[in-house]
């Protein structure tokens, strides 16, 4: 079985309009809600193909709720933990005519008891299983915690794929992830200099 894991799942509230003028009333001409998040990105592309899958990850409040039901009514399995402080976020995307900007929320605040929960969770995969650690985290979470993961999970011969950013992606390199997908943008971050071209790319990838 296939696993994705979003630890800051969000409802992405997208909208468009002619052009954002700010300190005025806007309004839009098109409004859409998705559950957003990369492992979420993940297992509805899996699903589209016919591949089964099962989500992980954190979820809280209302905001949650919709989360899980949107999944559910796309034919996605999911065993989401609920966290009590707090609410899954809701990113917002504004499209005009001439640019898209986005505005992300937070996201809840996860317990060590929601952890441990979540690390309950993952020792249960076996051998053949695939898990996929995508996006990014609440701000509660340290950024090891994908290491963490794959610390725990070293002895089970799981294939591990991470798509993630900075020391999130650099710290589970000492455990030799299956497969890592950084962008452009991110390798330029990570080495702190503008990539320009592919051999450049080829070269710091």
């Amino acid at each position: 079985m296939i696993y994705t894991v979003t630890l800051n799942p969000s409802i992405d509230y997208v909208v468009s309009m002619n052009d954002l003028q700010e300190g005025l009333v806007n309004k839009v001409n098109i409004e859409n809600f998705y559950a957003g998040g990369k492992g979420i990105n993940v297992s509805k592309i899996l699903k589209e193909h016919g591949v089964e899958n099962i989500a992980l990850g954190f979820i809280s409040g209302f905001t949650g709720e919709f989360i899980k039901n949107n999944l559910e009514q796309c034919g996605i399995k999911n065993d989401f933990i609920n966290v009590l402080n707090g609410y899954s976020r809701i990113n917002m995307k504004i499209k005009t005519n001439e640019n898209e900007t986005e505005i992300n929320g937070l996201g809840p605040s996860i317990s060590e008891s929601n952890i441990e929960e979540l690390f309950s969770k993952l020792e249960k995969l076996y051998s053949r299983d695939i898990l996929i650690l995508a996006g990014s985290i609440p701000p509660t979470l340290p950024d090891n915690f994908y290491e963490e993961i794959m610390k725990r999970l070293s002895n089970k011969n799981i294939k591990i794929i991470v798509d993630a950013r900075n020391n999130l992606l650099l710290n589970v390199l000492k455990y030799r992830p299956f497969l890592i997908k950084p962008n452009h943008h991110e390798i330029s971050e990570i080495f702190n200099l503008e990539i320009k071209t592919t051999d450049e790319l080829i070269l710091y990838g």
